[in-house]
């Protein structure tokens, strides 16, 4: 999957300071979007008292300044839970985004590792969107950040009406983005599929929960929803235990082969997670027991889920009641034995699955028993002509309370998210951080470069004088070189790509940097093999071995014969010539992992460096 992969640290500090100036930036922006809603709301119902005060007693008869709509139907305590309880969800979510290896190290080590076991069309599908985020981890890792928080504090916030639902949407939507692109479906297309490691995948539970809190009012109340909130929950339980049961598949085996069994494998893996020394010792402890019992483990749990699952397909209030009790109880063993709390390491991304499916099954318990729905009084319904009348607007805005604001403000933050991460996604070229992160930082310069009169692989004489009026990128290449070379030849052609109609004003130059396999015969090769013969103002340069060395010279480049072969030696480096022949800028050209990601970084940052030394020039 070779998108996933940027091939750069995941505690690199130079992208771990780049996240983070990110995260800072965009959270400037997020207080001043709460802050000038505040301020718009404070001052609207300043300038508007009477229809501010009219807004809270209407329809209520409540005491002047309740905020609030006319009389309906109070808010369930079934999808009060929903809403709270996955509104937090998604803002701890959303702080764990925020971890610095989460930039650069979700795609690599957290995708990636789920797809690899998957099919290879889901291989496809989720390496798509890894290569989005491994090419523009700054912008990907941010927009997760603030997607989520925005989300969480809308569900909190909007507690009815049109936007509440509308936060459930949005739950389903993003939801099911990352249950797509960052869970891999779930694993459910993998190997080793079971409830135990959090099958169906967490987020997929944030998505039924959304799509619940999404419902009209008129089926709050209806005792049906929470017989088919638990039936469904059921099935799955059902589904889940049979699966577990199914032999062969390594879960009735503590040991097999003197090897840790399925599950006591992957408790093993967690065990090793970074995180409080007592955690680790408890799911260590759990570790050995399961490979010293491991076939009473799994009929434990085969039979937990069978009978819970029956329970809740029942629907009846006194099955369900200790079936649900049951359920968080193992729910919560297996969180903390088997999924370890899920978010350890620096690298995880949610609690898992298990408080999810706590809170689906006691919302549906709750559900069974629906509050009395008082009968709202009629209001005749305002067509949309006339609320977005002026005078409607100022009324609306006048009245509305501090959780239409607060929700309008988490829009905002979504926004806030959303925007850069589309920006990124329409990008196919990958961010100079990467680049910047294998290389350092570019060195500014400005001093005359030194003059050399070589020969281009056409057998024409070339010197720099010849190239006045033109910005020069050069750098140094190995005709035979079989690893750096090659890449850094590719990121000068993409450079030149990447310049567009400024490409005519750009020359590209290499020059021969191995003393034995210098002649002109070995620069055309070099060409034909990486494709460069028909790249304009493409000049490859060789000379006698003299007057190679005087150049290395002048440009500090030191070329040493590998004892093993006939390829060199020698610092990858890039120089920026201005049109008057000063070179001002320097840049390592060492293509690190030569990753996808990182060769389109270092092609950006060419000609990045080439369009600055246009404009100053």
């Amino acid at each position: 999957m070779p998108g996933m992969n940027s091939g750069v640290n995941v505690n690199n500090p130079v992208v771990v300071a780049a996240f983070r100036s990110a995260l800072l930036h965009q959270g400037i922006i997020a207080l001043l979007i709460f802050g000038v809603l505040g301020l718009a709301w404070l001052t609207v119902r300043a300038w508007l008292p009477a229809a501010a005060q009219a807004g809270g007693q209407a329809g209520t008869g409540g005491p002047a300044g309740q905020m609030g709509p006319p009389a309906a139907a109070a808010e369930p305590s079934w999808r009060q839970l929903l809403r709270a309880g996955f509104g937090l969800l998604w803002i701890f979510d959303g702080i764990l985004q925020a971890q610095p290896k989460m930039a650069i190290g979700l795609p690599s080590q957290v995708i990636q590792p789920i797809a690899a076991s998957s099919p290879q069309w889901v291989q496809h599908v989720v390496n798509w969107a890894g290569t989005t985020w491994s090419y523009h981890p700054m912008q990907a890792g941010a927009s997760a950040v603030w997607i989520q928080v925005g989300i969480g504090i809308w569900m909190l916030a909007a507690s009815r009406g049109p936007l509440s639902r509308l936060a459930g949407l949005a739950s389903v939507g993003w939801g099911l983005v990352v249950w797509v692109f960052g869970e891999s479906f779930g694993g459910i297309f993998a190997p080793g599929l079971t409830w135990l490691f959090g099958a169906p995948g967490a987020v997929l539970i944030y998505v039924v929960a959304g799509a619940l809190i999404a419902l009209p009012e008129r089926v709050w109340h209806s005792p049906l929803l929470g017989r088919a909130i638990l039936a469904g929950t059921g099935l799955f339980l059902v589904g889940m235990a049979v699966l577990q049961a199914w032999p062969g598949r390594g879960f009735w085996q503590g040991l097999s082969h003197g090897r840790p069994g399925t599950l006591a494998g992957m408790t093993h893996d967690m065990a090793q997670t970074p995180q409080p020394g007592f955690l680790s010792a408890w799911v260590s402890a759990f570790t050995r027991f399961d490979q010293a019992h491991g076939f009473a483990v799994n009929l434990v749990a085969v039979v937990a889920l069978a009978l819970i699952g029956a329970a809740f397909l029942s629907g009846r209030r006194r099955l369900v009641r200790p079936a649900l009790i049951a359920f968080v109880v193992l729910c919560l063993a297996d969180w903390v034995l088997i999924e370890d709390f899920g978010f350890f390491g620096g690298l995880g991304t949610d609690p898992n699955s298990m408080i999810p499916f706590a809170l689906l099954a006691a919302s549906g318990y709750l559900a069974l028993a629906p509050e009395a729905a008082p009968a709202p009084a009629p209001v005749a319904a305002a067509g949309w002509r006339d609320r977005l009348r002026p005078a409607s607007l100022r009324r609306s805005a006048a009245t509305a309370s501090f959780r239409t604001v607060a929700s309008v403000g988490a829009l905002g933050l979504i926004i806030l998210g959303a925007a850069p991460m589309a920006a990124a996604q329409a990008s196919s070229n990958a961010d100079p951080i990467l680049a910047e992160a294998i290389a350092g930082s570019t060195a500014s310069l400005n001093f005359p470069a030194k003059p050399f009169l070589l020969t281009n692989q056409r057998g024409q004489p070339v010197s720099l004088a010849s190239l006045r009026g033109k910005v020069v990128l050069l750098t140094f290449l190995d005709p035979v070189c079989t690893s750096d070379c090659p890449l850094i030849a590719q990121e000068f052609r993409a450079a030149g790509q990447l310049l567009g109609p400024d490409a005519r004003k750009v020359e590209l130059v290499a020059i021969v940097a191995n003393p034995v396999y210098h002649q002109l015969a070995y620069t055309q090769a070099f060409d034909r093999q990486e494709h460069l013969t028909s790249v304009p103002d493409w000049l490859f340069l060789t000379g006698s071995v003299p007057q190679l060395r005087q150049v290395w010279a002048n440009y500090g480049i030191a070329a040493q014969i590998l004892p093993a072969g006939s390829m060199v030696a020698h610092n990858d480096v890039a120089y920026v010539i201005d049109r008057a022949g000063h070179v001002r800028e320097e840049l390592s050209t060492d293509p690190g992992p030569g990753t996808t990601a990182t060769r389109s970084s270092f092609a950006v940052l060419l000609a990045g460096a080439a369009r600055q030394v246009l404009g100053a020039s």
